[in-house]
């Protein structure tokens, strides 16, 4: 059957748009300049477009799309898969922005992001779960997470490591630029979550403690609690700076703003101390002011995303779904 692979018995590799013309502006929805109130909530596409290939299409017509992000302000390069709801593109919220949920895998993390992958079934249960009632139509940003493979057990925790390429600047900068630049966006912060599995809930718990204005909520499912890459060693004062527990800290200590961790582990983990160290967190610094926790144990559940998404309509979309915006106009 691989030849339903090749063009053209498949749309896969084509041109993808989103509703955009070439100039970036929204194809038929106006640009920057089209009398968009000053107080609208939602932020028109900036532009320039970016070159989206399809990487596969789902029963519903929504595309799974690629392109090759050259970051500008991390300095680094790499792939990016987008995918917008069916909603997106629907008339009655063509002046509306939506909100986006950067998604980020365990394991390597490249040259892929298994979330592109339609077995996983992210894309079909967000927008089950939209229909009833339980989620946001989210956008959704797949970026690599690591600048290469995790071959020799390295790993550099979704964070601007010094004397390594600049994975925190990506994910906290360049991805969310790629998404204002080609979507219908929401201006606040009250717009914008990561979700993520084991290294990748780590790295979008942390992005989101690190940067409370820029970003809202999280999934974080079979975290780590605190950086570990071996490419720390002699920079503990930047290895402080990137951890979870000094960060929930501080947020306390500033009295905000307010964010919202939804953290989900099995409680058969291969890491058996994933678990106590949720826990431990959730106890010493959730719902402590602004750091708002809830704690979904997944019974049987294992240390894979076949066990984590199913479970985040138990609980964990509902919970930053209910603090999150969009779409708005």
């Amino acid at each position: 059957m691989a030849y339903y692979e090749i063009p053209p018995f498949t749309d896969k590799g084509s041109a993808v748009s989103f509703g955009q013309d070439g100039g970036g502006k929204g194809s038929g929805q106006g640009g920057a300049g089209s009398g968009q109130p000053a107080n609208s909530k939602m932020l028109m596409p900036t532009g320039p477009a970016a070159e989206f290939k399809n990487s596969m299409t789902l029963a519903d017509g929504t595309h799974v799309a690629v392109t090759t992000l050259d970051g500008k302000k991390s300095g680094f390069k790499g792939k990016v898969w987008v995918w917008a709801p069916k909603e997106y593109n629907d008339p009655k919220f063509a002046k509306s922005g939506f909100p986006v949920m950067i998604a980020l895998p365990g394991g390597a993390g490249y040259p892929n992001n298994y979330w592109m992958g339609t077995d996983l079934g992210l894309q079909t249960s967000i927008s089950k779960w939209y229909a009833e009632g339980k989620s946001k139509p989210f956008l959704l940003a797949m970026p690599v997470l690591n600048p290469g493979p995790d071959d020799k057990g390295v790993y550099w925790d979704g964070s601007d490591i010094p004397g390594q390429p600049k994975m925190g600047t990506w994910l906290t900068e360049d991805v969310p630029d790629l998404m204002k630049a080609n979507f219908r966006t929401v201006k606040s912060r009250d717009g914008w979550a990561f979700m993520g599995s084991s290294t990748g809930g780590f790295a979008g718990m942390k992005a989101v403690l690190k940067h409370p204005d820029k970003f809202k909520a999280v999934i974080a499912s079979g975290p780590d609690i605190v950086p570990d890459s071996s490419l720390w060693k002699g920079h503990d004062k930047e290895k402080a700076e990137n951890n979870p527990e000094l960060l929930a800290k501080q947020l306390i200590d500033a009295k905000g703003p307010d964010v919202y961790i939804a953290f989900q582990v099995g409680d058969n983990e291969s890491n058996k101390k994933t678990l106590p160290d949720v826990e431990k967190f959730v106890a010493t610094f959730g719902n402590k002011g602004p750091v708002h926790t809830s704690l979904r144990v997944i019974p049987g559940g294992r240390h894979n995303a076949k066990t984590y998404v199913p479970n985040m309509g138990e609980g964990p979309i509902q919970y930053i779904s209910k603090v999150m915006e969009g779409p708005v106009e």
